[in-house]
């Protein structure tokens, strides 16, 4: 039996072995792919739940313990929220549908914090009527409508006020969250979080329990992170001192940086949040308990811990040398690369990393656009070949489509040589299943 090296990068249990053919859990992404298709999206259990793991003994090292609520938005299905459910953390959602697929998976509602910078009437009440435990707020308009819906249900609506500190992270501009010029929550500027705290401690059926900013996604610098819980604890001397109003609750969001490639270094949490808690202690008045820090982590956890098998369907090289490599999946299942130019590193199953060409991996989608990776070197490359690429965990499944009525793939979760089939592969029945057919306007039969 060949003997089995690290690669170094990515999942935990990542391995290639002397015939250089990789596995995942102690499975062979070639069994893998031959038993449930591809595209395929794999997790690896121990990524996850190292990940996890991390982050909650960070948190616990603080005083007061600080708590984690995954960001359900990189990547959420019923199984996912019964795992998270089973490693006792928290979870933020940004819709109904994610609210109903957490509680569906046996997520509790107590550990739930319900985001999004629009919320329906329906969806408030949802919520209200579950007992999630907090409403993060974005604007006076939601304000008056939760208090309102509250009132209706007769249930207090336990609230964190979204505040945009002014910190600008240094990342791609679509991610980016914590300017002034944000539609996300209450600029810290020209007073408009000051109204927003005075409608939040006199609505009726409202609970402030404290405050909430999220500067942006895959920031790589302490800083940011301790400069945006400071800005919090500014601003809450301020309350303190103009309404007698102490939190809770301060919740620096998410953001941290992950490992897509060789040349990203990501920030350590645990530094991070001894940082954030030093901060916290010194700015605390005398006679006040220190809040609670949440921080709701998604890609960190979910991203490193997934791939994507595809098989090759085409190559060909193109007037100037270039090569591509085109695979059975693409954007409809990977957005990102054509989104905001997310990169991504890949390899190719069974054959030498160390004998390679550049290649460009293309997906099957009708879109010049449609890249995976550009200009990677990798072995030679032949129709029928197995690729993988690495880091695909988060926002890759929750933002697939059916773009050119193409089936969105399977999800399996892979643990010591098992695999748990956590999301079905789509049908074309599936995809279509709500199409109606055509009825003719003429003859007046719509409806």
């Amino acid at each position: 039996m060949p003997s089995a090296r690290r690669i170094g990068l990515f999942p935990d249990t990542y391995t290639i072995d002397d015939r250089y053919h990789i596995s995942i859990g102690g499975l062979p992404i070639r069994q893998l792919a031959q038993e449930f298709g591809t595209p395929l999206y794999v997790l690896d259990y121990e990524t996850l739940r190292h990940r996890i793991r991390s982050f909650q003994q960070a948190l616990q090292d603080m005083n007061p313990p600080g708590q984690a609520f995954y960001a359900g938005k990189a990547f959420l299905t019923k199984a996912m929220a019964g795992f998270l459910e089973q490693q006792h953390m928290g979870l933020d959602v940004v819709s109904g549908g994610e609210l109903y697929t957490a509680l569906e998976g046996g997520m509790n509602p107590s550990r739930i914090i319900f985001h999004g910078n629009v919320k329906t009437d329906e969806e408030i009440r949802f919520g209200l009527l579950r007992g999630v435990g907090y409403f993060v707020v974005d604007s006076l308009a939601e304000l008056e409508a939760i208090s309102r819906i509250a009132k209706e249900v007769d249930k207090p609506a336990p609230i964190l006020l979204r505040l945009t500190p002014g910190i600008e992270a240094h990342t791609h501009a679509f991610i980016q969250t914590g300017q002034f010029d944000s539609k996300f929550g209450f600029a810290m500027q020209d007073g408009i979080h000051e109204v927003a705290l005075q409608r939040a401690l006199t609505l009726p059926y409202l609970e402030l329990k404290g405050f909430h900013a999220h500067i942006g996604s895959q920031i790589f610098d302490e800083d940011p992170f301790v400069h945006n819980a400071q800005r919090l604890m500014e601003f809450m001397h301020d309350a303190l001192e103009r309404y007698h109003y102490w939190p809770e609750v301060v919740d620096i969001g998410g953001g941290f940086g992950v490992q897509y490639g060789p040349d990203d270094d990501p920030p350590q949490v645990s530094r991070i949040l001894a940082r954030v808690n030093d901060a916290m202690q010194r700015m605390t008045p005398h006679g006040y308990a220190v809040p609670t820090v949440f921080i709701e982590p998604g890609r960190a956890i979910v991203a490193e811990a997934g791939v994507t098998i595809y098989q090759v369907g085409a190559t060909k090289t193109v007037p100037g040398g270039k090569r591509y490599a085109a695979v059975d999946g693409g954007m409809g299942d990977n957005i990102r690369p054509a989104l905001y130019q997310a990169s991504y590193t890949a390899q190719v199953d069974g054959k030498n990393p160390e004998d390679r060409a550049l290649y460009t991996i293309a997906g099957r989608y009708c879109e010049s656009g449609d890249i995976l990776v550009k200009d990677i070197p990798l072995p030679p490359i032949e129709p029928g070949d197995y690729v993988v690429v690495f880091g695909t965990g988060a926002y890759n499944f929750a933002m697939a489509s059916n773009y050119n009525r193409v089936p969105r793939p399977a999800v399996v979760l892979v643990y010591n040589g098992q695999a748990s089939l956590w999301v079905k592969r789509e049908s074309y029945e599936d995809m279509a299943h709500n199409d109606l057919p055509w009825q003719d306007p003429e003859e007046g039969l719509w409806r």
